[in-house]
């Protein structure tokens, strides 16, 4: 097996085995990485990579967005209106190729992803 097929299938497996609290802090962390990287793409005139990193960006918001259990706690219809805000903005920044549109969805992102992950570790915790 080559190499990027070991990566591939080490990565895949590191997936399926991922508890929930672990899914959701490799969407976010990878969803910050799509963000930083989309931004920068934009700023140096990266139009293929920008758009790539968005649309990924965008795809996974959607995929948080639909697992988002909306009646499991009385802040999730925010987080839900957060997510199509985020959404919304994430394509208008892709379509505009808007460097600050996406610093600023980071900059909803990026808290929400530490205290997910404070949250998890709380959890382990007890």
């Amino acid at each position: 097996m080559t190499a990027p097929n070991l990566r591939n299938r080490y990565l895949q497996d590191s997936i399926e085995t991922a508890s929930p609290a672990k899914l959701l802090m490799m969407l976010y962390d990878r969803l910050v990485l799509d963000l930083v990287q989309g931004e920068e793409a934009i700023r140096a005139k990266q139009i293929e990579n920008a758009h790539e990193k968005l649309s990924h960006a965008q795809e996974i918001v959607m995929e948080l967005q639909v697992s988002l259990d909306v009646e499991a706690w009385s802040g999730a219809p925010g987080l839900a209106n957060l997510y199509t805000y985020l959404i919304t903005e994430l394509i208008g920044a892709n379509i505009a190729k808007d460097a600050e549109r996406v610093a600023v969805c980071r900059g909803f992102v990026e808290p929400l992803r530490d205290a997910w992950r404070e949250a998890a570790a709380t959890a382990v915790a007890h």
